[in-house]
């Protein structure tokens, strides 16, 4: 696997960055668990930053990044499902694209609400529809996330069924949970880093202290694990590489999303530091797709078969 990033995705990076520094800070005084922007949602496929994977000279690894690079702002943005999945399917399905897997209705989805597309993942079989008011229920405050979520209240009878594998979209699904996870582990990361680097105790910041530093080093091995798992998913696109990739993911938001809002002391505990804008979204996606449990018993499958 190439290490370097080429031209093109390094101008792509690029414009993203550009197009997206005024989504890059917390807006003053926020303390909402989620952060969304329809002005930005709109540049974004203005843009065609989304649609990259059908581009031959880019494809899914490019699409990857892009997903990467968004999942590090404050902002949630339905990037991963649209950019790496949504290609399988339509390309002009309706945005926001909703994935769920059938028999797994009570949990809460991301990005849902009306006119969202609903993408149902059953054992044989792939279908989707349109959310309409009937099929939402609003999440209110019996969830805590760094998403816009809401509660599928059922499936209709008639649905659109997609001539794709289950087995594929959730290899494709999978790839995009890691691509995601490691932006949001990275930025977390960062906002951390930044903090302990400016908060002093004993005269010094806290970030030279050998035992934080020691900590900070394996949480940064991770995250770039992680993010190296998840290039190497959307290169193969195979179903053991992707298991492996969402599997890291998981694993990492789950041992490091303690530490993070440790190392902010009391201020990890609050809403005033954007910290939760990220560890929140990194704690729903380790339950997506069954969780680490299940991740696991996939790669094992995908490798070593029955």
């Amino acid at each position: 696997m190439l290490l370097s990033l080429s031209e093109d995705q390094t101008q792509i990076l690029d414009f993203i960055d550009s197009l997206t520094r005024p989504y890059a800070a917390v807006p003053m005084h926020d303390v909402s668990f989620a952060l969304t922007s329809d002005a930005l949602d709109a540049e974004l496929v203005e843009g065609g930053f989304l649609d990259v994977m059908a581009m031959e000279e880019l494809g899914a690894v490019t699409a990857a990044l892009v997903v990467e690079k968004l999942a590090r702002l404050p902002f949630a943005v339905e990037a991963a499902a649209s950019a790496l999945v949504r290609p399988l399917l339509d390309p002009e399905l309706p945005r926001p694209l909703c994935l769920v897997e059938e028999g797994s209705l009570r949990k809460p989805v991301r990005f849902l609400k009306p006119g969202a597309t609903v993408v149902v993942v059953g054992e044989g079989s792939v279908r989707s529809f349109t959310a309409g008011e009937e099929h939402v229920r609003s999440a209110g405050d019996e969830v805590l996330y760094g998403y816009p979520v809401a509660f599928l209240t059922g499936v209709p009878a008639e649905t659109r069924s997609h001539d794709v594998t289950s087995e594929r979209l959730l290899t494709a699904w999978r790839g995009a949970l890691a691509a995601e996870a490691a932006g949001l582990l990275a930025a977390a990361l960062a906002s951390v880093t930044t903090y302990v680097g400016e908060r002093k105790q004993f005269g010094r910041p806290i970030a030279t202290f050998q035992a934080l530093r020691h900590r900070l080093a394996e949480i940064q091995v991770a995250t770039n694990g992680v993010y190296w798992l998840a290039l190497r998913a959307a290169m193969t696109g195979t179903a053991g590489d992707a298991a492996l990739a969402a599997l890291h993911a998981q694993e990492a938001a789950k041992r490091v999303g303690y530490d993070f809002h440790q190392f902010l002391g009391a201020m990890g505990m609050t809403l005033e530091h954007p910290l939760h804008l990220w560890t929140y979204r990194l704690k729903l996606l380790t339950a997506e797709l069954g969780g680490r449990g299940a991740q696991a018993v996939a790669a094992a499958d995908a490798i070593w078969g029955d």
